[in-house]
């Protein structure tokens, strides 16, 4: 039993991934934004923030989830 929940923790934990790629290729494309338009250069980092803020809670949230899992399944 404890190694399926090692691998739902593992599953769980693997959003990380997801933020991670998310994260990177907004960073690019408003890295490419600020290029084109530097006066624009605010607005852009306001979204690029929040949208990076919300990828971070994903990872954040499955981490949890990895834990509550190992915690309370046992």
């Amino acid at each position: 039993m404890s190694t399926l929940l090692a691998i739902g923790a593992g599953i769980a934990v693997l959003t990380g991934i997801g933020a991670g790629i998310g994260i990177g290729i907004a960073t690019g494309k408003a890295a490419e934004a600020i290029a084109r338009q530097p006066e624009a250069d605010g607005k852009i980092s306001k979204a690029l923030l929040l949208g990076c803020a919300l990828a971070e809670a994903t990872a954040i949230y499955g981490f949890v989830i990895a834990l509550l899992v190992i915690l309370f399944l046992k």
